[in-house]
């Protein structure tokens, strides 16, 4: 797995600003390289700021989103359409805007969808339709160019909370229940699935979340503190405003 690099910037707009430029030369690149790319998507006010700021972008249209595939890293199971869903939240700062392959979106289930009000069906769903995309050779999962993640005042990443017992799920897939955070239940990747992706990126704004960041980049144990365990398999970088690095020693920084 790789180290993890810093790069922090003055504030939450400009966090927003080169987060979003960094991910149309991403999937740019990708798309040189395969043809096609893959993100996962997170939530949250600091997700939601840097789609939008990719919808605000003259080179977002270099990118071909036709052959990108988008999928989440979890999901609030709320009915279809809920505001509190990462993909409503999505749809509407970017998605909505693109000239995209229907197809290739790849929402979690939603609590008035098939499944029903049952979150392990709808992990068990989503597990499936990795495993239709999987890379060959692979058993379960496709290619994931960058998965981005926010990182919660606790170190939660994805619905991956501190002392969860999702941290022991084998599965690449797990429901949540009684999450610390509303609302309750959840569907999330687990920390085995995050950690396929080729790149690993952590966005965080806020002096809230200054001390999960430093704890994490100091060593924590992920059981403790989720975000500790969280990396790319060739790059995993920590994108943060001044506030959120605050604890973060001089020397692991490089700031923009």
């Amino acid at each position: 797995m790789s180290e993890a690099s810093v790069a922090v910037h003055a504030d939450p707009d400009l966090l927003a600003q080169a987060v979003a430029a960094r991910l149309v030369v991403k999937l740019l690149d990708a798309q040189a390289d395969r043809g096609q790319a893959s993100v996962v998507l997170t939530g949250g006010r600091i997700a939601a700021a840097v789609y939008r700021a990719v919808a605000q972008l003259p080179a977002r249209d270099a990118v071909d989103w036709s052959r990108v595939d988008f999928w989440w890293g979890d999901e609030r199971f709320l009915p279809s359409g809920d505001p509190d869903r990462n993909e409503t939240q999505a749809r509407a700062a970017l998605l909505d805007s693109l000239p995209l392959d229907p197809a290739r979106i790849h929402a979690m289930p939603a609590s008035d969808g098939p499944d029903g009000d049952d979150p392990e069906e709808a992990a068990a769903r989503y597990a499936a339709e990795l495993a239709a995309a999987a890379r060959p050779g692979t058993a379960e999962l496709p290619h994931f160019d960058v998965l981005m993640l926010g990182v919660g005042e606790d170190g939660h990443i994805a619905s991956v909370f501190p002392e969860d017992p999702v941290h022991y799920e084998s599965r690449p897939v797990s429901a949540v229940r009684g999450s610390p955070k509303p609302p309750p239940v959840r569907v999330t990747l687990t920390l085995p699935t995050i950690n396929t992706a080729e790149e690993v990126w952590l966005v965080a704004a806020g002096a809230d979340k200054a001390r999960a960041v430093s704890m994490a980049l100091a060593g924590a144990g992920p059981v403790q503190l989720p975000a500790a365990g969280a990396r790319g398999v060739s790059r995993t970088l920590w994108l943060l405003d001044r506030a959120a690095a605050a604890d973060v020693p001089v020397r692991l920084r490089s700031l923009r």
